[in-house]
């Protein structure tokens, strides 16, 4: 009796523990990603994670380091966090259309 109550309490917490440790993974809200002057970021590998779930990657690899070497940040993850790189967010195109993925 007192092994199953453990065993649905370990898969009741489970996904709170998942959360928490993806949470950890990435810069709080509100933090911009700044890289320290000349010392500039990896945009390859960079530009690598955050299109690696696109139907389209060698697209948007490209719009992405285009982006990257200009602002010398990528947002983490693979889509939106636009906060933690403002400059990244605010490239556009002759269109007015983000250009950044």
């Amino acid at each position: 009796m007192a092994f199953s109550k453990i065993l649905i309490s370990c898969f009741l917490l489970l996904p709170l523990v998942l959360q928490m440790v993806q949470a950890q993974q990435y810069p709080p809200t509100g933090v911009v990603n700044t890289p320290t002057p000349g010392a500039p970021i990896d945009c390859e590998a960079a530009c690598l994670v955050r299109c690696s779930k696109t139907k389209r990657p060698n697209l948007c690899r490209r719009a992405c380091g285009s982006c990257c070497k200009r602002c010398n940040c990528v947002p983490p993850g693979t889509y939106g966090n636009y906060d933690a790189c403002l400059c990244y967010a605010t490239l556009t195109t002759k269109g007015g259309r983000k250009k950044c993925p």
